[in-house]
């Protein structure tokens, strides 16, 4: 073989792999939702993906608490409120 067509064979066989893990890492997150929680008098609004409506919705939360609070005792109070509004669509 040449060493031309081995480049061009590993280039190739690189491109599988990444388009593979970039395939399966996508479709893991058939779920997308939009929380949005009060807290301390703000509120604020996140989006997130994941496998199911649950675990994105519970992402979503968590990330739209981080801004409105202070604190690691602020954020798990924030998390355990029920969200102002939460919108989930399948992908």
């Amino acid at each position: 073989m040449s060493a031309t067509r081995n480049r061009l064979l590993t280039i190739l066989g690189i491109a599988a792999f990444v388009a593979f893990l970039a395939w399966n890492t996508f479709r893991s997150q058939g779920v997308e939702c939009q929380v949005c929680v009060q807290f301390g008098g703000r509120e604020n609004c996140a989006l997130a993906s994941g496998p199911s409506e649950d675990a994105a919705a519970e992402t979503a939360q968590t990330t739209a608490c981080g801004p409105v609070t202070n604190g690691m005792d602020d954020a798990i109070a924030c998390s355990r409120k029920p969200p102002v509004t939460r919108q989930c669509k399948v992908r």
